[in-house]
């Protein structure tokens, strides 16, 4: 059995994606997500604003930031702000396939920044999907190390537990709980933590709130 295409699974993700967007009011595309003071439009405009960055462009990006990563990511939220909704449906329909940065890593960045913000979207709206298995199972491993995530310093002396894909990392207290949230509150997002449980909870609990 070969091992899941992340490139594959990061396109179904966004294309999924698109799909919910499709159906979303002119207001439910204004509405706040669990992204500090990003709406629906900022998160999908973020989603697709690295793939046609090249080298050049990428330094320039970072240069007007100053460097600072959630600067960088606002320049290219910025980029994208006049568009309107169908606008950026059409830019992320044309976009399903991961590309430039996003492709890094055999294109887990894509997957793993993709399904995140998809479910920052969806939780926001109250509008729960199942997320396939194979994605998470995928996006679990890169997310708890990937730099942009900042997991590594939430979940440091524990260990984690992703009850319904056989997923386990790390030692010491135990947060368990099904995959989907335990993936975002890696990533940060209080919103996930009462769905998680085990005797290491009130730690991280305690570092996603500082």
């Amino acid at each position: 059995m070969t091992d899941p295409d992340p490139i594959r699974l990061a396109h179904d993700e966004r294309a999924e994606l698109a799909d919910f967007l499709a159906g979303l009011t002119a207001e439910q595309w204004d509405a706040p997500t669990l992204c500090h003071r990003w709406s629906v439009r900022d998160v999908v405009a973020h989603i697709i604003s690295y793939d046609d960055l090249g080298p050049t462009a990428f330094v320039g990006r970072f240069a007007a930031g100053r460097f600072n990563p959630d600067q960088v990511n606002q320049v290219g939220v910025d980029q994208y702000r006049q568009l309107t909704p169908d606008e950026l449906l059409a830019e992320l329909k044309g976009h399903l396939h991961p590309a430039g940065l996003t492709a890094r890593f055999g294109g887990r960045i894509g997957l793993v920044d993709g399904l995140i913000h998809h479910q920052d979207i969806r939780r926001a709206l109250r509008a729960p999907r199942d997320v396939p298995t194979e994605r998470l199972a995928t996006a679990l491993p890169f997310a708890r190390v990937a730099p942009p995530i900042r997991a590594f310093s939430r979940v440091r002396g524990l260990r984690l537990v992703a009850t319904d894909v056989g997923w386990t990392s790390g030692k010491g207290p135990v947060v368990e709980g099904p995959a989907e949230p335990l993936l975002m509150a890696m990533a940060g997002r209080a919103d996930a933590l009462d769905e998680l449980g085990g005797d290491g909870l009130p730690t991280l609990v305690g570092r996603v709130a500082a």
